[in-house]
């Protein structure tokens, strides 16, 4: 059975986290969604001079207070990357990579992600073009899978395809080495475009191209608009009114996602604005 949460919180950066204190202040039935760090942009920081109360305090410093006070308000970051979420009306759907969740609310805490989409991405998305291997492997059962990687944790995955396509090809878009089974086709070359007609048929790079029956785009964060269906943005940012709704009711955002400064004081305090608004929200269902 499908357990249905008040609020669900997409993303542990500080906006999320002081989301998810308020949601717990209030007592509300909360997850939120993340990793142990937290932020890349958090544990790299060297110091933090804009944070009230917080003058010179590196990153990994900030890190450890905040693991303090989760660990006292009993708060788990639930590790698993969402893909998709779906409004349903009077609740949302939550599509991870490990499991399916509903809620009466979601706020996206997602940051910002300067990755540009590929050509040809969005157009053939859930069209041969996916972003969650784990979701979709079973559709390319005997078929040709590409795995257009942005992070080398993402190599277990291709090497999980590799028990179920009939040839898997691997594109690593970061520096690292590759290290992969040896059946695995590692390619390191630039991606051009997804082309195909009504479904994605091949990927072009810029000195070759890959005939291929599907295509996985592997990100740490994936574009709201595609996030959320329907969900509307201005420019790059997720578009909200000032008690952080979006143009889908029950759903909010804070942080970077929605907008300049990006500045941990600055998402720390609309993701407490994203959490009120949400409760306040809950209260009008009642």
């Amino acid at each position: 059975m499908v357990q249905r949460y008040d609020i669900a919180i997409v993303g542990s950066g500080p906006a999320g986290l002081s989301a998810s204190l308020n949601a717990c202040v209030r007592k509300k039935k909360f997850i939120i969604f993340g990793n142990k760090n937290y932020s890349d942009k958090l544990i790299k920081a060297v110091k933090i001079n804009n944070y009230l109360g917080l003058s010179g305090k590196s990153g990994v410093e900030f890190k450890n207070e905040i693991d303090k006070q989760l660990s006292l308000m009993n708060i788990v970051v639930t590790e698993e990357k969402v893909n998709t979420v779906f409004a349903m009306g009077s609740y949302f759907i939550i599509v991870s990579d490990k499991g399916t969740y509903e809620a009466k609310t979601v706020i996206l805490a997602t940051g910002i992600s300067f990755e540009g989409a590929i050509d040809g991405e969005k157009e053939h998305l859930g069209r041969g073009v996916s972003y969650c291997v784990t979701c979709d492997a079973q559709l390319c059962k005997n078929k040709v899978s590409t795995i257009i990687s942005y992070s080398s944790k993402y190599e277990t995955e291709a090497e999980f395809l590799l028990g179920i396509s009939s040839e898997v090809f691997y594109v690593p878009v970061y520096k690292a080495d590759v290290k992969v089974n040896s059946k695995i086709h590692v390619i390191k070359d630039k991606v051009i475009s997804i082309e195909g007609g009504y479904k994605a048929a091949k990927v072009q790079l810029k000195n070759e191209s890959i005939k291929t029956d599907y295509v996985f785009i592997l990100r740490d964060r994936i574009s709201p608009i595609q996030l959320v269906p329907g969900l509307k943005m201005n420019e790059n940012h997720i578009a909200v009114d000032r008690l952080m709704q979006t143009n889908i009711k029950g759903c909010f955002a804070a942080g970077d996602a929605v907008g300049k400064p990006y500045q941990y004081i600055k998402a720390a305090g609309e993701g407490n604005i994203a959490a009120l608004s949400a409760i306040e929200y809950l209260q009008s269902l009642k």
